[in-house]
Parts: C-alpha cells; structure tokens; sequence
C-alpha cells in the first residue's frame, strides 16, 4: 500500500467543488514512475454535468500523457466507494490494480479493480 497517494487522495478532498451536495471527494492515481496525480469531485447545478475525483485524476494523468498505473486511492469523510461510472473508467484506463478506500483519517480498505466491476465491456468486446 502506498501511503503517500492515499494522503493525496485526502488532500485532494480540500479543493473538492461540491456546492449542492457538500460530499467532498479526493482521489489520486500512482502512475508507473511513482508520480502522483490527484483529482477532486466537480458539481454542476446540472448534476448530470458533474465529473467525479477519479475520473478528474486519471483524465489529468492521461492528459499529461501518462498511460500506465499503479494504483489509485478515492477518498471521502465516510469511505464512499467509486460510482458505477468511474469502476467503468478505472477498469478500461488501468486494468487490474488495488483501489484504495480512504476516509479523512487514511486507509479503510483496500479493492482490487476487477472486483469493482465484474464481467466488465472492455474493448475485447468491441472486436
């Protein structure tokens, strides 16, 4: 367990946008090299337009041209697990690494990411 994208990850919570539903949450994705990038949840008065902390982090991670991870930590003042959305997108963007669920105090638990989303669509089902 890497304790230092965990603490990312409830660092991450502080800048977290989330005006309506004041459910702040961090998250923070190792990359190969060791670097760590966090994300924070984004809220729209149009909730549909709202973007998770873990699709933040890995699309910055991406966006920086990064492609490989080693893990990736969420973290919540209650040790929410990732929605639906985000198990899609941590499956296809990282394949099979340790989730680890924090609260402000550190790590809860640990989940491996096929666990998140089994029998998952991948791209192996688009040929």
């Amino acid at each position: 367990m890497n304790k230092k994208v965990i603490q990312s990850a409830i660092k991450m919570c502080e800048k977290a946008h989330a005006p309506f539903s004041n459910y702040k949450v961090g998250s923070a994705v190792e990359i190969d090299s060791g670097e760590i990038i966090g994300g924070c949840n984004i809220e729209s008065s149009s909730y549909g337009l709202t973007c998770c902390a873990e699709r933040v982090a890995l699309f910055r991670a991406i966006a920086e041209g990064y492609d490989k991870f080693k893990s990736i930590a969420v973290a919540t003042k209650n040790a929410g697990m990732p929605c639906g959305a985000c198990r899609q997108i941590i499956w296809e963007l990282c394949g099979e690494i340790p989730v680890y669920i924090c609260d402000m105090n550190g790590w809860v638990k640990t989940v491996s990411s096929n666990k998140l989303i089994p029998d998952a669509f991948d791209k192996k089902d688009l040929k």
